[in-house]
C-alpha cells in the first residue's frame, strides 16, 4: 500500500491519569492481554501499511518494553518498521500541547518516506478495521482530507466528542464542530483517523510551527473548512468502534468485550489482532468456583465467584470472594471473603481478607498498580 501510519500514543493521557501516571494510553492493558496499540498497530499492518512511527511524549518505557522487536507484527524486516519518535522540548513551550504540535517531531520520518498517503491514528479507538476501501474512497472523493467517522449510537449522547461532521450524499463534510457534547443524531462522530497527502501534510505541520498553531482539529482542520481552504471527506465505518477517552468509558467497553457481538467483530480469524506473546500454564478453577460472562487471560486461579469481568493474567480469587463488573490487571490477588464490584485494578494489586469495594458504572473505583488495601 502506497501508505505510511503515524500513531499518537499519549493524546489521552489527561482523561486517563490514574490509569496512565507511568504509563502512555496507547500501552494500558485491554481486554484481558492486549495494549490499547495492538488494535490500531493490528490494523495498520494488516492493510499493508509496513512504516508506521508512533509519536510519544514521556513515560513511554512500557511502551517501549511491550513492542520490544516489533516480531508480533513482522515489522522487524528490511522493508517495514516502527519508528519511536520522542518529543523534543522547546524553550517556550516545553512538549508539546497537542496533535499538531506533536506531529513536528515526525517531519524528519514523513520527508525520508516515499509513499504518496499517511494515515493519523489516535491509540485510543478498538476496532477491527481494513483502511484499503478507505483510501480509495479518499483518492475518489478529490479531497484534501478524509476522516473516518462512524454514525451516531445511544452511547454517544452526552460524551464529548473531538470532531463530528455532517456530510451530503457524496461523503463531501457540510459541517463541523470540535469539542462538542452533542445530543443531535445526523452527525457523523470522528473515531480520530485521518487520510491525506504526506506532502500535504508536511506543508501543514511547517505552516503550524511558523504560526504557533497546537491543535489538529480545532486550528487545522476546523479552521481550514470555514475558512474554504481546506475540504473535508467524511468516510463511514460501519463496523464495531469502542473508543477509551476516559476512565469510565474504558470500563465499560472492557466489559462489552464479553458481548459476542462486539468480540466476533474486533477479534477476526482474517483479520487477527497481533499482541506480545508470553507463554502461561492455563487458567485454574476451583470445585467451588463459580464463573459467568468473563473474559479471563491464562494463567488465573479462581476460587472464588467472578461475573461480568475482564481478568488479566495471573489473577488470583481466592475462596468466599465475589467478583462482578470489574477488570482486574495483571498479577491482581484478591484475598478470602471480600466483594469487589466496578472496580479497576491495576497491575499487582494486593486485596487482603474480608475487603468491600463498591464503585459505580459512570465511576468505577480505581486502586492504583501495586497498591494493597487492607
Amino acid at each position: 500500500m502506497e501508505m505510511i501510519g503515524i500513531i499518537f500514543s499519549n493524546i489521552y493521557d489527561n482523561a486517563m491519569a490514574d490509569l496512565t501516571y507511568n504509563r502512555t494510553v496507547a500501552s494500558l492493558p485491554f481486554g484481558g492481554r492486549y495494549r490499547q496499540i495492538d488494535f490500531v498497530l493490528s490494523n495498520m499492518v494488516n492493510s499493508g501499511i509496513s512504516q508506521i512511527g508512533i509519536i510519544t511524549k514521556y513515560n513511554y518505557q512500557s511502551l517501549m518494553d511491550h513492542l520490544g522487536s516489533c516480531s508480533e507484527w513482522d515489522l522487524n524486516s528490511k522493508n517495514g518498521g516502527i519508528y519511536l519518535l520522542p518529543p523534543f522540548v522547546t524553550g517556550q513551550a516545553g512538549v508539546y500541547r497537542g496533535k499538531l504540535e506533536a506531529l513536528h517531531v515526525a517531519l524528519n520520518f514523513l520527508s525520508k518516506r516515499r509513499e504518496e498517503y499517511v494515515l493519523l491514528s489516535d491509540s485510543t479507538t478498538i476496532c477491527n478495521i481494513d483502511y484499503d476501501p478507505f483510501l480509495e474512497e479518499h483518492i475518489a472523493s478529490g479531497c484534501d482530507i478524509t476522516v473516518i467517522t462512524h454514525e451516531f449510537r445511544e452511547e454517544d449522547k452526552g460524551a464529548k466528542h473531538d470532531l463530528v461532521l455532517r456530510a451530503d450524499q457524496s461523503g463531501t463534510v457540510t459541517d463541523m464542530a470540535v469539542d462538542l457534547e452533542s445530543e443531535q443524531e445526523d452527525y457523523l462522530i470522528g473515531m480520530g483517523m485521518f487520510l491525506m497527502k504526506r506532502e500535504q501534510l508536511i506543508e501543514v505541520i511547517k505552516t503550524s510551527v511558523a504560526r504557533d498553531l497546537h491543535h489538529f482539529e480545532r486550528e487545522f482542520m476546523l479552521r481550514g473548512f470555514r475558512m474554504g481552504k481546506l475540504s473535508v471527506h467524511a468516510s463511514k465505518f460501519n463496523g464495531v468502534v469502542l473508543r477509551n477517552e476516559s476512565v469510565s468509558v474504558f470500563f465499560k467497553n472492557n466489559l462489552r468485550l464479553a458481548e459476542e457481538k462486539v468480540r466476533k467483530d474486533i477479534f477476526r480469524s482474517d483479520r487477527p489482532i497481533y499482541t506480545k506473546v508470553r507463554d502461561e500454564i492455563p487458567s485454574f478453577y476451583g470445585k467451588d468456583s463459580e464463573v459467568n460472562n468473563c473474559i479471563i487471560a491464562d494463567g488465573c486461579k479462581i476460587e472464588g465467584k467472578v461475573e461480568n469481568a475482564v481478568l488479566f493474567r495471573d489473577v488470583k480469587v481466592k475462596k468466599g470472594s465475589v467478583v462482578t463488573n470489574c477488570v482486574l490487571m495483571q498479577g491482581t490477588e484478591i484475598g478470602e471473603n471480600c466483594t469487589i464490584d466496578r472496580v479497576i485494578m491495576d497491575k499487582n494489586v494486593t486485596v487482603c481478607n474480608g475487603v468491600e469495594l463498591k464503585g459505580a458504572t459512570t465511576s468505577p473505583i480505581v486502586i492504583k498498580k501495586g497498591e494493597t488495601v487492607e
